[in-house]
């Protein structure tokens, strides 16, 4: 059973003491949860926002003393993939990607993510999680228990206690993970069009348009995420990411480079696709035109013959000859029978 969410609930708030998550108190608010972090080593808070709003935006900006333009960014999403720094506070712009068979379309959510010493926070920008559910609505049994974006985020103890960064590092292994079964359903499709082409469907030309959109939309997810991981591997000596979790995020970059590939190969594709469509198409044209230029030479040589003898001159002796009507129904029978026979030879019949 899903309930609605009331307002002040939206958030999720984990306490996070040497890598063991528990919930924060129900009225704890974002500067308790800093406060939390604050007075010991080992700590660590996340907030996590399902649906968030403009006050939670406020009150996140105000508790973490947020660059006018970080706030901008959070209050207005649909942004492209990017990491930016201000100050101690990292942002990050990052896409995940699900796959709707039943459309064959690629759906998208934005997420952003705040880091600071201490401290995480994960916004669901379009209200929905990576596997699409609803971020207004939680699963009451799963209230009680752990709610799923919780254990993805949170679920490794070990990974944990290595500090904020390994919220990061789980939600964007999550993303990348995700894209894999996008590309599994653009494969089936790929292929469906590829048969749908050389059987001659006429609808081929359509479905391969609407798949090179889905697939220029997921290259505009993930190509800048590459940019992102690398900007954050570039960081690593510099703000002393523990050796473990750079070897987990060279491995989420390694998956993302192999993503990236074959999304420009499925581009490149399905040009290819395309080109052999129009081929297609094009010669299919050539063959209907040389019936359609036959059949108008066949029936051209008997119009002329009628005009001919359709003048109406005084001196025409067939006009007044006993076999004249005879003979030049033969003409046109003859003239377009071998007419006929000639573009039947030539395979234009």
């Amino acid at each position: 059973m899903t309930v609605p969410v009331a307002d002040e609930a939206q958030r999720l708030t984990r306490y996070v003491t040497d890598g063991d998550p528990v919930a924060a108190p129900a009225d704890a608010s974002v500067a308790d949860g800093l406060r939390f972090a604050e007075d010991g080593p080992g700590r660590m808070a996340m907030f996590l926002y399902p649906a968030p709003t403009a006050n939670q935006i406020d009150e996140l900006a105000d508790a973490w003393d947020l660059h006018p333009l970080l706030v901008e960014d959070l209050l207005h999403a649909h942004q492209r993939p990017k990491l930016d720094r201000y100050g101690d506070v990292l942002f990050l712009v990052v896409r995940s990607a699900r796959y709707i068979d039943e459309s064959e379309e690629v759906d998208f959510s934005e997420f952003h993510m705040l880091v600071r010493p201490g401290a995480v926070a994960v916004l669901c920008q379009d209200k929905r999680w990576i596997d699409g559910t609803d971020g207004t609505e939680f699963d009451e049994e799963e209230l009680l228990r752990s709610d799923r974006r919780e254990r993805t985020l949170l679920a490794d103890e070990h990974l944990l206690a290595l500090g904020p960064e390994a919220v990061v590092y789980r939600l964007l292994d999550a993303i990348v993970d995700g894209y894999t079964p996008v590309l599994q359903g653009v494969a089936i499709d790929k292929e469906q069009i590829e048969r749908q082409v050389f059987s001659g469907d006429a609808a081929a030309a359509e479905r391969i348009y609407r798949l090179s959109q889905e697939i220029i939309d997921l290259q505009h997810a993930t190509a800048p995420l590459g940019e992102v991981l690398g900007a954050l591997i570039a960081g690593f000596g510099k703000y002393d990411i523990p050796d473990e979790l750079q070897a987990y995020l060279n491995d989420v970059s390694d998956h993302l480079t192999r993503v990236n590939t074959r999304v420009t190969e499925y581009r490149d594709a399905l040009s290819q696709i395309l080109e052999v469509n129009s081929t297609l198409v094009g010669q299919r044209q050539n063959e209907q035109m040389k019936k359609i230029s036959g059949w108008a030479a066949i029936l051209f040589a008997p119009t002329l013959i009628a005009a001919v003898y359709g003048m109406n001159f005084d001196h025409m002796p067939e006009l007044h000859w006993a076999l004249g009507y005879p003979m030049s129904i033969l003409l046109m029978v003859a003239f377009a029978a071998i007419l006929y026979w000639i573009f039947k030879r030539s395979k234009w019949m």
